[in-house]
């Protein structure tokens, strides 16, 4: 048996690439559209691991999506906890959970999807401006 990707389902995709891809920084793998399901199928991984991939599910036509308590969050390791944040600040995503302790922070995508970012190689020396930053909303 191998693990192959998890699937999510976003409503914006141009939005969700721009989280996924440019302010967290997975690589786009492929893009499929399906005409006939009037779906488009994104694979995207991290960069140098395609093991472990997202497949992001756009459906064309408008739906509604809600979280299910079932499924709690998609976690990478990043290389530096304080750049990855600061990158997706600068993309203006909301840092939910800073990483206060230079070892784990939380963010959300454009679909409200839970990212646990884990700091690769033990725990960074904390530094501001994510030691004095509050949590903000849930994660």
């Amino acid at each position: 048996m191998k693990y192959l990707h998890t699937m999510v389902r976003v409503t914006d995709l141009e939005a969700s690439l721009r989280f996924y891809r440019d302010a967290l920084g997975l690589e786009l793998l492929s893009k499929k559209e399906v005409p006939q399901g009037r779906y488009t199928l994104v694979f995207l991984a991290a960069p140098g691991d395609h093991s472990s991939q997202i497949e992001l599910t756009y459906n064309w036509d408008s739906e509604t999506y809600t979280g299910g308590r079932n499924f709690g969050h998609l976690a990478y390791a990043v290389a530096d906890i304080h750049a990855a944040c600061q990158r997706l600040a600068d993309h203006g995503v909301t840092i939910l959970r800073p990483p206060r302790d230079g070892r784990m922070a939380f963010v959300r995508s454009p679909d409200g999807i839970s990212i646990e970012l884990l700091q690769a190689s033990g725990a960074l020396a904390p530094i501001e401006p994510w030691v004095s930053m509050p949590n903000t909303g849930s994660w």
